[in-house]
């Protein structure tokens, strides 16, 4: 079970209050003698629920981020909407509504909170089309073009388009980052004020995810930063810009987390679903899909097409000699230069500060010596992260092919970035000799 904890501003806490909170828990470990009476609550002066209060006020500010609330109203277009057996299912019904939509179609079997997640292998919306099977089906049935599916907690969304074919794309977390990244800016850009200036407006992602904001950034004049991976990073950075007068349009990390305005400062997977479903109703409007205006957003910004996958390795010394011999290269404190034929222009380790990019060589985002974390820039544009979990025995790899617009070619450039990948794992990970465990199809 995960708690979250979150700080006076609103976003998840950093350090060092992690360690100090710790550091409280630890100096008081003995219950407090009444700490088993379950009758506490209900005499407590303490004790009040602000569930409904938050909600409504959640629900209004949502209506902040909706611009075509009448076409919301008039659409004909269907959405299904999966909670799997989460929390998700009142909030989603409520954000439809306050946005002029009529509800999504629910998911029956997984509508309602269930411990034991019994109609799925896995309750993980990321894991893609074999999870959504309930959803794909009644969407089909209902003739419903677009399915959301919020996970447990309901903080992160996949989304689903049934295509022309009747077969289902389900998009990655980076492929919506690039529709709502063109969202956003286009619906700020169409409803801000004359002396609005651009270059007070931010969008932000994790280290780890596509560089597609920041394609869009650089040609439409907007600021995109960085943070470590982890939404807590985010939050307090947006939580920062906005106590400085800047103006935070969306933030994302690949693992399908989003957070669409700043009325939350996390992610939210809430928001993102009726946003979502605005600018799907817009875009069939228009005779557009998703998918269409996806293929749109690369052809005007560039293409990026990334890869995600991971290594099991159960030994730590294990990982911490493949990193080491990462920064021993070819010599001591020496990064590769190469990756089988593939030229490296510059490198990145958050784990020690280096960065060779930088002209004092130190990195920009903060040092993380806790975790491995080592960044390859690469002579024909692709971007390739290792990095270990926090949570997990795995050695993660994150793979991105960053084209100009001019290079089109879909198909070679997710070859090129195959062969990179592949050279990246026999040079750099070397499973065999590791004794590292592929991720399971």
């Amino acid at each position: 079970n995960l708690h979250q904890v979150y700080w006076e501003n609103g976003a998840q806490i950093t350090s060092p209050h992690d360690k100090e909170i710790i550091k409280c828990i630890e100096e008081c470990v003995e219950p407090w003698n009444g700490s088993w009476n379950e009758n506490l609550v209900d005499t407590s002066p303490l004790r009040q629920d602000p569930l409904k209060k938050i909600c409504d006020c959640y629900m209004e500010d949502l209506k902040k981020i909706c611009y075509h609330r009448e076409l919301n109203m008039q659409t004909n277009l269907k959405f299904v909407h999966t909670s799997f057996h989460g929390v998700g299912h009142d909030y989603v019904q409520l954000a439809f509504k306050a946005f002029g939509f009529q509800p999504p179609i629910p998911v029956p079997e997984q509508k309602d909170p269930d411990p034991d997640f019994s109609t799925v292998k896995c309750p993980n919306p990321e894991e893609g089309e074999s999870v959504l099977e309930l959803s794909l089906r009644l969407a089909e049935k209902e003739n419903a073009k677009v399915v959301v599916a919020t996970d447990p907690d309901a903080d992160r969304l996949a989304v689903a388009e049934q295509q022309e074919n009747g077969c289902w794309k389900v998009f990655t977390g980076n492929e919506l980052a690039a529709l709502f990244g063109w969202w956003m800016f286009s619906c700020w850009k169409e409803n801000c004020s004359q002396d609005a200036d651009v270059k007070n407006v931010y969008m932000l992602a994790t280290t780890v995810s596509s560089k597609i904001l920041r394609a869009i950034a650089l040609k439409e004049g907007f600021h995109f930063e960085e943070t470590l991976p982890g939404f807590k990073w985010i939050g307090s950075r947006v939580k920062n810009l906005l106590d400085n007068g800047k103006e935070v349009l969306f933030a994302f990390e690949e693992s399908i987390g989003f957070m669409c305005g700043t009325s939350v400062l996390d992610k939210d997977g809430v928001s993102a679903a009726v946003v979502i479903a605005e600018m799907a109703a817009y875009l069939e409007s228009k005779n557009l899909t998703l998918a269409q205006k996806l293929i749109e957003i690369y052809e005007t910004y560039g293409y990026h097409i990334s890869k995600t996958s991971y290594f099991l390795c159960y030994d730590p010394p294990t990982i911490k000699r493949i990193f080491e011999k990462l920064r021993n290269f070819d010599a001591p404190q020496s990064y590769p230069k190469f990756c089988g034929i593939y030229n490296i222009l510059h490198v990145r380790d958050i784990t020690t500060g280096y960065d060779s990019s930088q002209p004092s060589k130190k990195s920009v985002l903060p040092v993380s010596k806790s975790s491995q974390m080592i960044t390859f820039t690469f002579q024909n544009g692709c971007v390739a992260t290792l990095r270990t979990s926090g949570t997990e025995p795995k050695i993660k790899y994150y793979a991105e092919m960053c084209a100009l617009p001019e290079r089109s070619d879909r198909t070679v450039l997710e070859e090129e970035l195959q062969k990179l990948i592949e050279a990246l794992i026999q040079n750099f990970l070397e499973p065999d000799q590791n004794g590292l465990i592929w991720r399971s199809a």
